[in-house]
């Protein structure tokens, strides 16, 4: 069988849900309007399939129709409003998809409290079986590692940076892309791990007031 394919006029809910990305269908009705909130690490990208809506981002105003996509960079205040008598259903992603989630802003834009959002509210089933105190040592456990792992990478680029510099000078582009080799394998075990902590980050964030 090969891959799921999604259509927004059956699946209005999260379709894919991770530490990178978290991306839905969503369907809002006639006068709906979402709160004035921020994500502290997210960009969140909004494109319109279906109806009419007004968005507020960082204080300026626009309205969008279907075909017309938007972005609200990470800590910028933004809502939507529905406009018409029609429902409006977009397309939206969340780039990275960190809790917590949502910072909901007051009228005149200031921060309020943090909103750690249940695992159910984006269509995923936490893991119970695993107690809050084993995700608290995963989380140390995966903590530590990315801290070797950071050294490691810190010490290899220190390492190679001498042999950037001479193939810049020479302008040998074999060695500087073997220098670029050994960089980023340097690099990727950093990025699995920074990948890791945020998955048990998300699985433990919500999990202290369910």
């Amino acid at each position: 069988m090969g891959f799921t394919v999604y259509d927004y006029r059956e699946d209005v809910r999260n379709v894919l849900v991770t530490p990178q990305i978290r991306s839905r269908f969503l369907k809002m009705e006639p006068g709906q309007q979402a709160q004035l909130h921020s994500h502290d690490l997210g960009h969140e990208i909004f494109l319109i399939l279906e109806g009419r809506v007004e968005f507020e981002i960082d204080g300026e105003t626009q309205e969008l129709g279907p075909g017309q996509m938007c972005v609200a960079l990470a800590d910028q205040p933004h809502c939507v409003r529905v406009l018409g008598d029609e429902p409006m259903t977009m397309y939206l992603s969340v780039t990275p998809h960190i809790h917590p989630t949502h910072t909901p802003r007051a009228e005149d834009g200031s921060r309020l409290p943090h909103n750690f959002m249940p695992q159910r509210v984006y269509d995923v089933e936490p893991d119970l079986e695993m107690s809050i105190s084993d995700l608290v040592s995963r989380q140390i456990d995966v903590t530590r590692r990315l801290a070797e792992l950071t050294q490691t990478c810190a010490t290899v680029q220190e390492e190679i940076a001498h042999q950037f510099q001479d193939a810049v000078d020479s302008a040998d582009e074999e060695a500087l892309i073997s220098a670029r080799k050994a960089m980023w394998e340097a690099l990727y075990p950093v990025f699995k791990a920074v990948s890791e902590l945020g998955e048990v980050w998300n699985e433990l964030a919500p999990r202290i007031t369910e």
